[in-house]
């Protein structure tokens, strides 16, 4: 394809290396700056000549993650107001109809960006998809519930974004009639929540969550109390032009101290009980229930209006939580005791620790932890979506990701399967150590571009009888009917005993 091409907003320019065309920072929406940061997203201001695609963009304000995680995934930072864009991936001599992926990086809706190395859309192009990734407003610019503001920006940035590709990806060789849109952890709640959100309907014909949810919400009551607890921490008015003035240094510390705050002190009182259950108190900003792009629980809607499902593919990664229990110390402090309570802080009945314990007798109380989060966070509603889209009668697959990291305590954690997803081994040894099988990356990559060209990863599909699982790992992948039944039922008690929602 050509290396200028023209897009809302103007003519870009980008390069070609093997065969692949790269535009990156394609701006999708004007810069939002000052109370701007805190309205719905606003057209792109058209530019004159033809701009530069060249460089990666800036990404929204964030701080680098604590040590022990930087280590793993490294961070992103990029300064600069322009941080609405996209980059386009595209085979170099792309002849139309292409299909087309679009990629919402995860982060916990405070940190991420598009720019990251393992989400290098290269792969996907040299075997014939159109690969789109997207930056989005995070933290406070996207989710704060300002007074006056516009409700989940985040979202509504997204749901933009999906414009632009409905509009201008053609010009890459794509077809905007055969768009999947995927994403991991935050991105992957973000695609449960864009198939349950009305604005976005008919934007996207298929959709791929990884690691995701469709209950990490937050009520409209719980992000007020959070929205006060900031503009008290900051000293200001809560309203849209007050928060409007601040810049991005002090956007960035008071994120960053309201995070601190919120896990010293996790109380539903102060907080809101859907800050602490739904987001676990390691989210503070997050999407909400706002009657409009979030009509309820994305996992609710879906299952009382399963004609909003699509195709689908999702799934999980065998032992998620590791990632958030054994790097950061927690582990430590996990024992018989604090194990019940800490279970019980999630909204959790502790009995359901018997069922787990017995499955894993030589397991200590934080592999076990790990395990029952793993379930309840990630594994429970990846599901539940799959249930409601077979009820719909859409095909639906689901996965487990198994392959275990050679990182020591690491397993088969959260981000895991992202690096074979884009076949980017080389680009995450410090997540996955010295020797991950490329074979695997080879079909973990190709699944995923079959279900975007055809509908079908390659496995069978998904029912509410049979309820099939695909399991990647090595040395072999294979099916599994229902793994561990067992535990789901019993952690589905457990919600219900508890008097947590489900």
């Amino acid at each position: 394809m050509a290396e200028i091409v023209t897009v809302t907003g103007g003519e870009v320019r980008g390069s070609s290396v093997g065969g692949v065309t790269r535009f990156l920072g394609i701006p999708y929406a004007a810069a939002p700056i000052g109370p701007a940061r805190f309205e719905a997203p606003r057209p792109v201001v058209a530019w004159s000549g033809v701009r530069d695609a060249l460089e990666f963009g800036p990404t929204c304000v964030q701080s680098p993650y604590p040590p022990p995680i930087h280590a793993l995934l490294g961070s992103d930072g990029i300064p600069g107001d322009e941080y609405l864009h996209v980059n386009v991936w595209a085979p170099e001599n792309a002849g139309g109809d292409l299909p087309v992926m679009v990629w919402i990086h995860g982060g916990a809706f405070t940190r991420g960006a598009n720019s990251r190395t393992i989400y290098d859309g290269t792969a996907f192009a040299r075997d014939g998809v159109v690969l789109v990734s997207i930056n989005y407003r995070l933290g406070i610019s996207g989710f704060a519930n300002i007074p006056g503001s516009a409700s989940n920006r985040g979202l509504r940035d997204q749901i933009r974004a999906l414009e632009w590709v409905r509009d201008n990806i053609a010009a890459f060789g794509g077809d905007p009639g055969n768009v999947t849109v995927f994403g991991e952890s935050a991105g992957g709640m973000s695609v449960v929540a864009l198939l349950a959100a009305p604005p976005a309907r008919g934007l996207f014909r298929r959709a791929i969550a990884q690691s995701a949810n469709g209950s990490a919400v937050a009520t409209a009551e719980d992000a007020d109390k959070v929205a006060r607890q900031l503009a008290d921490l900051l000293g200001l008015e809560p309203t849209a032009a007050a928060f409007g003035a601040l810049g991005a240094d002090e956007l960035r510390s008071a994120q960053d101290a309201l995070a601190l705050e919120l896990l010293a002190d996790p109380d539903p009182e102060r907080w809101g009980a859907s800050i602490i259950t739904s987001g676990l108190g390691l989210m503070s900003f997050f999407p909400m229930i706002d009657g409009e792009i979030v009509p309820d629980r994305p996992v609710d809607v879906l299952a009382a209006a399963p004609d909003r499902t699509v195709p689908l593919l999702t799934g999980w990664t065998a032992e998620e939580f590791r990632f958030f229990t054994f790097p950061t110390g927690l582990a430590a402090a996990i024992t018989e005791q604090t194990l019940p309570p800490l279970l019980a802080r999630y909204g959790l009945d502790p009995a359901v620790v018997d069922r787990y314990t017995a499955n894993r007798p030589q397991a200590g109380p934080a592999d076990v932890f790990a395990a029952v989060l793993t379930d309840h966070v990630f594994r429970d509603d990846a599901m539940r979506i799959a249930e409601s889209s077979a009820a719909a009668g859409n095909p639906a697959y689901v996965y487990e990701f198994a392959w275990r990291s050679g990182i020591a305590d690491l397993g088969a954690c959260h981000v895991v399967e992202i690096p074979f997803v884009f076949d980017q081994l080389d680009a995450a040894h410090a997540l996955l150590g010295p020797t991950p099988p490329q074979r695997l990356a080879d079909e973990v990559h190709r699944a995923w571009v079959r279900f975007a060209t055809h509908g079908d990863p390659g496995w069978s599909r998904f029912d509410t009888a049979t309820r099939t699982v695909r399991v990647f790992d090595s040395p072999e992948s294979h099916e599994v009917a229902d793994p561990r039944a067992d535990e789901l039922r019993a952690l589905r008690r457990a919600k219900l005993t508890s008097g947590a929602s489900v």
